[in-house]
């Protein structure tokens, strides 16, 4: 089965003949608005004109521009805005200039154009501003950790094992909920046999690993939880109209957020009840970060031994419902069944333990540091390979795109590679979005004990998200 690219698959939202709708209309806070502030606001702006070209607010827009006015709505071919993105490399005009990052990919400059044929709505009120590719946070980390540590035990005091019960959780200040299930304690042999067909390597020697009880996210985190977390503004504004106390936002505000993306994150794939995807591992633990602030419970990503714990669920197959791949369908999404792209969560049968999708849709981040001999030596309970280094770290599960049954094997193992990031426009690249591993999202567990902060700082902060 041929699947779409990643521009076939945004030109099917953004490309004018190519399918696009009224409901997948651009956004212009979530899609335009980062691609002017990191690429085109620094140069066309009060106080900097180049051009004579202002690109701060909308009036400006319309009337600014030495040769005419940046911004025609409806009419991109007449847009210098939209223009000068798609002039060759090597011209003078082009913009942004290739020593400023230039030329944005394709999509982007596809996206901008899609927007200004709708009329390049822009809310009048909004000006913009300047921004780096990349926005570190400033914020006191050990002290920010600290803070989140005393909500979490002021709001989730020890329970014995017994009483661990599934639950659902509201985002704080907002009306997205999330399922959580009890994951009991046990031992498991971790890996798979010689004899398993489609074995790799890299999955042995099996060995007996020790596993602490914990709750892990019924289904995969969708995209109405993550961009909760991505976009901040959006954020505020739903919370907004809710009671929320005053120090609770300051929590919660304090956490390091994403950069705004340069594309449309699902790449026309879809956003409600949608796996989010495309997140680097550093996004996924600053998420678990932020959401255990809002909650008060510690949220973190499963380590590479407790995921494999979770999705086999007491069995010992090839697959959690037994070694023969005929059945694939019935549990996951795959090459076979996917149409091409990933699927709503909690549609397939779930695994024993009653987690959905555990296996297939998206492959699914791990704490883990990926090494191939990770099994021949280590800790037997509880074991976690912590990270050293940006690449690799491993994700698990198998995808929508996987060929293969076989790669949606539990024992199968995958890690992140630089390629995931190769046509990130940026230097350095983003610590934030992998936009070419449209195969990969997350879930989250909740360990029954909470560690001490320092602890939750080495969960929450690798340290080598930088490359």
């Amino acid at each position: 089965m041929k699947f779409p690219s990643r521009l076939t698959t945004i030109a099917s939202l953004v490309l004018p003949g190519a399918g696009f709708t009224a409901q997948a209309a651009v956004d212009f806070v979530k899609d335009v608005q980062p691609v002017l502030e990191n690429n085109c606001v620094s140069c066309h702006r009060e106080g900097n004109v180049k051009g004579g070209v202002r690109l701060d607010t909308r009036k400006q827009a319309l009337a600014s521009g030495d040769n005419g006015p940046a911004l025609v709505p409806g009419k991109a071919d007449k847009s210098p805005m939209y223009t000068t993105m798609v002039l060759p490399d090597d011209d003078d005009l082009l913009m942004p200039p290739k020593k400023k990052g230039g030329p944005l990919p394709k999509e982007v400059a596809a996206m901008i154009k899609a927007w200004i044929e709708e009329g390049a709505q822009w809310p009048d009120e909004l000006t913009l501003i300047s921004k780096k590719k990349e926005e570190y946070s400033k914020v006191d980390e050990t002290a920010l950790v600290v803070d989140i540590h005393a909500r979490i035990t002021s709001k989730s005091p020890a329970i014995p094992a017994k009483d661990m019960k599934p639950y659902s959780e509201t985002i704080n200040g907002t009306e997205v909920v999330f399922e959580m299930l009890p994951i009991p304690a046990g031992k498991f042999k971790m890996g798979s046999p010689e004899s398993e067909a489609g074995r790799n390597a890299d999955e042995g020697p099996q060995r007996s690993v020790e596993i602490a009880p914990f709750w892990m996210g019924k289904c995969e985190v969708t995209w109405n939880e993550f961009e909760l977390f991505m976009y901040p503004t959006e954020e505020k504004r739903i919370r907004a109209g809710r009671q929320v106390e005053a120090k609770l936002n300051d929590l919660t505000d304090a956490s390091s957020r994403p950069t705004q993306p340069y594309v449309e994150m699902s790449f026309g794939m879809g956003k409600d009840g949608f796996p989010a995807i495309s997140m680097t591992q550093h996004a996924a633990n600053k998420y678990c970060e932020w959401l255990s602030a809002k909650t008060g419970h510690f949220y973190r990503l499963p380590t590479e031994a407790e995921w494999e714990y979770a999705a086999r669920a007491g069995t010992a197959t090839a697959y959690f419902w037994g070694d023969d791949s005929a059945a694939a369908g019935d549990y996951c999404w795959f090459a076979d069944n996917s149409d091409g792209k990933y699927q709503k969560v909690g549609r397939k049968k779930p695994n024993p333990w009653g987690l959905h999708d555990i296996l297939g849709n998206v492959m699914e981040w791990t704490l883990d540091q990926y090494s191939p001999t990770a099994y021949a030596s280590g800790d037997a309970k509880s074991p976690w390979v912590k990270a050293t280094k940006p690449y690799p770290h491993v994700a698990r599960g198998g995808a929508w795109d996987d060929d293969s049954a076989e790669k949606l094997r539990v024992a199968h193992r995958r890690f992140s590679d630089p390629d995931w990031k190769i046509q990130d426009p940026q230097f350095p690249k983003s610590i934030w979005y992998h936009t070419d591993a449209q195969f990969l999202g997350f879930r989250v567990v909740r360990p029954l004990e909470t560690p001490a902060p320092q602890d939750l700082q080495k969960y929450w902060n690798s340290g080598v998200e930088k490359e």
